[in-house]
């Protein structure tokens, strides 16, 4: 078992729907659901929290804002052949928010999952031996 290095919580409208998302379109494993309140889900040494309206972390803050999900805080997964993963989520329907873009440290596109939260996938830049 990959011990878990980092925990991220995101805020989603819908739980089951959550899991069902980032399990069958970004290769997480389902660790808990009690829907609807709460699931967790694993990628490696990243465990996404997925807290729904019912859950602690939905509760209003003390001036009465209410926690929502989206906004442009994301988690970024690594791929080795970003044009690709692309073209199997397109094709699977999934939303991207932009198109590939690259830059100094390589190519990026952000997708958008069910809530409006944002996930950027990255394919690091290609360095030579010089680079090192």
């Amino acid at each position: 078992m990959t011990e878990i290095a980092v925990n991220i919580r995101y805020m989603v409208d819908d739980v089951d729907a959550a899991v069902a998302w980032y399990t069958k379109h970004l290769n997480f494993s389902p660790l808990s659901n009690f829907a609807p309140a709460f699931a967790d889900v694993r990628r490696g040494p990243l465990r996404l929290l997925l807290s729904g309206p019912t859950s602690s972390a939905g509760r209003p803050m003390p001036d009465g804002e209410q926690p929502v999900s989206g906004g442009w805080n994301r988690i970024q997964l690594v791929f080795d052949d970003l044009p690709g993963e692309v073209e199997r989520l397109r094709a699977a329907g999934i939303t991207f928010r932009n198109d590939i873009v690259s830059g100094p440290g390589g190519l990026q596109i952000l997708l958008v999952d069910p809530s409006g939260n944002l996930v950027e996938l990255f394919q690091p830049a290609q360095r030579g031996p010089a680079a090192k």
